[in-house]
């Protein structure tokens, strides 16, 4: 059945969306939950790219009988009160961006928050958008480099989405923004501050999550997103190529992924008694599992225990107040031509939605 809003009228004023989406989260930190986000997850084919048939025989018989409580586990040492981490500063960054949109945008804005998997889903989050008669939306995958298993598949939830919609909102859609002057900025002022108020390790390691290495040979862009983001950062930084390190996270499966891996890289590093290094995650728009249990805490075990010094995680962009203002500036320079960007009369606008009633009412409509 294809849906219309439930409060349609002709007389509404047409409002500017804007979905900002992430991974996702479970619901609680527990077995259950994280099997059932897991699930969701795993099973999406762009995740992982494994025949169906061979891949639900090794997801059901396997995979979802071990590793929830597993992931449980983890997830309950960075679990907060407001839950999980991404969810926290995702509603955060959601708030801010609203906030920051309406101080610069002319026109009626609504900004909302979607996950790929989990809750809130994209699906809760469009719905949230149409009721609030969102005319054009843009969507900003939170993933500045683009990958399929990543930005593609947010495209694909959308899409799924919009099958059961009558109208169709003008729809413009960000997929990637890895070099984007401000992003980059934001993530070289962020490890000045750090190193201005910590002192600057030896080696700054670069970590991204990691993708199978087969990916880059099928045209995903993911490897070299990242290393222009890593390269546009250091020159910034005016580092010496010997003073930093790109590297490659979270592997999973047996198969062989983007390297070298951060693991292996700092365990290398301890071994040679590097005495200090910070390590940076530009890939992550918020810290999550992946930075604050893997990169904070087993990473830097395995760094400590092969010999090396100080390690230290410079935390990710987040809410801070550049990374909303770069946000910001992306999505306004893909708002470009829309009402509301610089032209914008709110009485004009009353005036044809009045018109435009008055005209729907003399043929027949209800509101």
């Amino acid at each position: 059945m294809h849906k219309q809003p439930s409060n349609f009228s002709h007389s509404s004023i047409p409002v500017t969306g804007v979905l900002i989406t992430n991974l996702g989260t479970p619901d609680a930190a527990t077995p259950q939950a994280l099997k059932r986000y897991l699930k969701e997850f795993l099973w999406d084919p762009r995740v992982v790219e494994i025949p169906r048939p061979v891949w639900w025989i090794i997801l059901n018989a396997f995979v979802l009988t071990t590793r929830p409580a597993k992931s449980a586990e983890a997830y309950k040492k960075v679990w907060t009160e407001d839950g999980s981490p991404l969810l926290s500063i995702s509603k955060q960054q959601q708030k801010a961006l609203q906030t920051s949109l309406e101080n610069q945008f002319n026109g009626p804005i609504k900004v909302a928050l979607g996950m790929r998997y989990g809750n809130p889903s994209i699906k809760s989050a469009l719905d949230e958008l149409r009721e609030a008669n969102v005319q054009k939306i843009v969507i900003l995958p939170l993933y500045p480099q683009h990958s399929a298993a990543t930005t593609a598949s947010t495209f694909d939830a959308i899409a799924k989405t919009f099958e059961d919609w009558r109208y169709v909102p003008e729809t413009r859609f960000i997929n990637h923004y890895h070099d984007d002057e401000g992003y980059i900025n934001a993530a070289a002022n962020s490890i000045k501050q750090f190193w201005n108020e910590n002192g600057k390790a030896e080696k700054l390691l670069f970590s991204f999550h990691g993708m199978p290495k087969r990916t880059l040979g099928a045209g995903d862009p993911y490897f070299c997103h990242c290393q222009k983001t890593a390269r546009l950062i250091t020159e910034k930084l005016n580092l010496q190529k010997d003073e930093w390190i790109v590297s490659f996270q979270s592997r999973f499966g047996k198969e062989e992924w983007l390297k070298p891996y951060a693991s292996e890289t700092l365990e290398e590093l301890g071994k040679q008694g590097q005495k200090s290094v910070d390590v940076v995650c530009p890939g992550f728009s918020a810290d999550c599992l992946e930075t604050l249990e893997e990169m904070v805490d087993e990473n830097k075990e395995v760094f400590v225990k092969a010999g090396g010094g100080q390690y230290r995680y410079i935390p990710a962009l987040n809410d801070s107040e550049e990374h909303i203002t770069a946000l910001t500036n992306l999505l306004l320079n893909n708002m470009q031509g829309w009402p509301g960007v610089s032209d914008w009369n709110d009485e004009e606008a009353q005036q044809v939605a009045k018109f435009r009633t008055e005209q729907a009412v003399s043929m027949g409509a209800k509101k």
